[in-house]
């Protein structure tokens, strides 16, 4: 009897003797080199086997596989073609990822004759994936549920620190780095602006609006001032419990904790810091902003990304045509 969680083989095209070796070895190297789980070798020989199979088909040497006859393997994933089921974009750079670490490994191995022909193939290129924003009020309740005071040790004033920091991240459209990588001198409350240090040690300077200029100044004259009595002293703008500059992951629990507490409904994805930037964008491109400013507000390098959430704006302007014009309704 097999105990329960326990690893089940995973059925595949028959192999040839040497690549049902490799295939093995391979395997071993993965689970005592890297220690990978038993459902991730799982995959890594279903998508092998697929690969190896195809290999024998045309009686090709894994050992001395070359860029083009690599290209046309991955081509052949997309359309079934290989005898197997199409895959999708990601399935494909999924197998992808197994077979370039074969390669490199009989690459260091040096059982290649071709050296690693993965590395000149490149990955399928994925569809970018629309975010989807809060709404308004979904915003302002995630918000209020920050500010609720918890229980424990300074926990007022760990709620006046959680407000203020999602606060930052909506009503500025930071990353979460960006917004616990803030110092006090980095805000201006007479500019009602803020300087936020971005992607590649660039920075901006963003307006800051009365919510989060109000949150900020009861934060930092009420509850900054009880953290960083038990820390050396930082000039961060956000604080933990030792007094110490917040780190990226305790800021992510902050935006955890409120989303629980929140409990918000109809939110098809679980909720990020990174939502708040999304819904800060969206909501502004709602309001009528114009894409190249809301790409100077968001640090964009390029207008392309920006304009990711203008999708999602004309989606929603869809759905309400859709169901409101007459025209346009199902059915008329």
């Amino acid at each position: 009897m097999t105990s329960r969680g326990a690893a089940h083989p995973v059925p595949g095209p028959a192999l040839r003797a040497g690549d049902e070796r490799l295939l093995e070895q391979y395997l071993g190297h993965l689970r005592v080199e890297r220690g990978l789980s038993a459902n991730t070798l799982a995959a890594y020989r279903r998508d092998l086997r697929r690969y190896l199979a195809d290999l024998a088909r045309q009686e090709i040497d894994p050992a001395a596989v070359r860029p083009e006859q690599l290209g046309a393997w991955l081509q052949a994933l997309r359309t079934g073609s290989d005898g197997g089921s199409a895959l999708s974009a990601s399935s494909a750079a999924r197998s992808l990822a197994a077979v370039r670490g074969l390669h490199a490994f009989l690459d260091a191995e040096r059982v290649s004759t071709t050296g690693d022909p993965a590395r000149q193939v490149p990955a399928p290129t994925l569809p970018r994936r629309l975010p989807h924003p809060l709404s308004i009020a979904q915003v302002e309740a995630l918000l209020e549920a920050a500010g609720r005071p918890g229980t424990g040790r300074d926990s007022t004033a760990r709620a006046l620190r959680d407000r203020a920091l999602l606060e930052v991240l909506y009503g500025l459209g930071a990353r979460i780095t960006e917004a616990t990588g803030l110092d006090v001198d980095d805000l201006d409350a007479r500019e009602r602006a803020a300087v936020l240090r971005g992607k590649g040690d660039k920075h901006r300077v963003v307006p800051v609006g009365r919510y989060a200029l109000e949150a900020l100044d009861a934060y930092l004259t009420r509850g900054r001032p009880v953290l960083a009595a038990h820390g050396p002293g930082t000039p961060a703008v956000f604080l933990g419990a030792r007094g110490t500059r917040l780190t990226r992951q305790a800021a992510w629990q902050v935006v955890q904790r409120a989303a629980e507490e929140a409990a918000l409904e109809d939110v098809p994805e679980p909720i990020s810091p990174h939502t708040l930037r999304h819904s800060y964008a969206t909501h502004l491109l709602h309001g009528g902003a114009d894409v190249r400013a809301v790409q100077e507000l968001l640090g964009h390098a390029s207008v392309t990304t920006t304009q990711l959430y203008t999708q999602v704006t004309v989606d929603s302007l869809r759905e309400i045509h859709a169901g409101a014009h007459p025209r346009a309704r199902r059915g008329a």
